[in-house]
């Protein structure tokens, strides 16, 4: 799968194992920023991966900052975008099976390698159930629209 992928300085350390472990499962991988942990802006870097996922360069995208919240939100901004920060496997899980979310924001600050791992092992194996769930999301396609 290509993924691309990017933090700010409160996510680069994290962003570089997220990197080494898809790497080692065998996906491509397009670090799209931020190269060190001088400050930096986060929202330039979620509209990076968040463009590259909506123009079809990439299957799917991960945002890593301080706590994720911030790079969740300005992602979301995106018009064909459904980006999440799960706290947990099941949502990680969930949000994949019901709500084809493009985009994992994950928090640095926030979650131990441990649960990042499980989150992300969960989420990057996750289909799309379709069905119903298709036709929500074409409700909330709608939305960007107007």
């Amino acid at each position: 799968m290509k993924i691309a992928i990017a933090a700010d300085h409160a996510g680069f350390r994290l962003k570089k194992s997220i990197t080494d472990r898809l790497e080692a499962m065998g996906h491509r991988v397009f670090d799209m920023g931020t190269n060190s942990e001088d400050s930096c802006d986060y929202p330039a870097y979620a509209v990076e991966v968040s463009r590259a996922v909506a123009g079809g360069e990439a299957e799917r995208g991960i945002l890593v900052c301080g706590t994720g919240l911030g790079m969740c939100i300005a992602a979301n901004k995106i018009a064909g975008i459904r980006a999440v920060g799960p706290c947990d496997p099941m949502q990680a899980e969930m949000s994949r099976r019901h709500n084809d979310a493009n985009i994992l924001c994950l928090g640095e600050r926030t979650m131990g390698a441990d649960q990042v791992f499980e989150i992300l092992d969960i989420w990057i194996s996750t289909d799309f159930e379709g069905g119903r769930h298709a036709r929500r999301l074409e409700l909330i396609a709608e939305l960007e629209k107007k």
